[in-house]
């Protein structure tokens, strides 16, 4: 009976987890179709957007970003996701690299990760000293107040996750082939000091959060709901028209010449192995 009842109670969690995808696959597809109507929009009215993801490693910036992006043109949405800087872009204005890829009229710029690097990685890392962190902190909402009074929409999305699932979330990428190239160095150093970096963030957020140019939290402990809720949030927050598509006449498609005669030379065909 025990056996029994064991069986029974994992097949109503079966069913209760295919629910719930099935549930997130249903409303992503919505999302997803929004999107493509955002999309149109930027297109026709030349908007600019800018979208910022920061966050704790392993909190699922990715995964937003993916679905955010994954059914639109990359010539329209563009993922900014910087390397370090090179020894040229170091005797720079800190600001310039990221500068250069703000959007024109008709683009949305992602960035994973941004120019608050400064004040996370570097900071904590010690790649810059604490009185220039400290400073860009001062002057980086007069940067983001310029670029919004250019016209350009600006979205900030900070993403958190505990230490314990993050943890988890670690431990899943070393055991898995497909996501171990997830787990950088600074990932690891980054779990070894969480609270300097707890530190680092708060006084961030404190310093950055202004009424022109927002962070929103975003809890990530259940990757589906992070996403599902910060996608519908970026849709509410850019006010957007839905633009009539006009479909285009195919028309008839030409004739098969007299005179075709098809090359039956020999090809390298893709072996069938599905």
């Amino acid at each position: 009976m025990n056996k029994k009842a064991d069986r029974n109670e994992a097949a109503r969690q079966d069913a209760k987890e295919n629910g719930k995808v099935r549930d997130y696959d249903k409303q992503m597809e919505k999302l997803q179709e929004e999107i493509a109507y955002l999309q149109a929009w930027v297109k026709k009215s030349g908007a600019r957007i800018v979208i910022i993801f920061e966050g704790r490693d392993a909190a699922g910036k990715g995964g937003v970003i993916k679905r955010l992006t994954e059914r639109v043109s990359p010539r329209v949405f563009r993922i900014a996701a910087l390397p370090a800087p090179s020894d040229r872009e170091k005797t720079q204005m800190y600001m310039q690299r990221y500068i250069a890829h703000l959007p024109a009229g008709g683009e949305v710029v992602i960035f994973d990760r941004s120019w608050y690097n400064r004040a996370g990685v570097d900071r904590v890392m010690g790649f810059c000293s604490d009185k220039k962190a400290r400073r860009f902190l001062e002057l980086a909402p007069r940067f983001e107040a310029a670029i919004i009074e250019s016209g350009t929409i600006l979205l900030k999305y900070f993403l958190t996750v505990s230490e314990e699932e993050q943890e988890r979330r670690f431990r899943r990428r070393i055991d898995d082939p497909v996501r171990q190239w997830k787990l950088s160095p600074m990932d690891v150093e980054s779990y070894r000091k969480w609270w300097d970096y707890s530190r680092a963030y708060d006084e961030m957020l404190r310093m950055t959060d202004t009424d022109y140019a927002p962070w929103w939290i975003v809890p990530s402990e259940d990757k589906k709901r992070a996403r599902i809720n910060c996608i519908s949030h970026i849709l509410k927050s850019i006010p957007y028209e839905r633009v009539k598509f006009d479909a285009p006449d195919l028309g008839k498609r030409q004739k098969k010449p007299g005179d075709y005669v098809e090359d039956t030379g020999p090809r390298r065909l893709v072996p069938d192995v599905a």
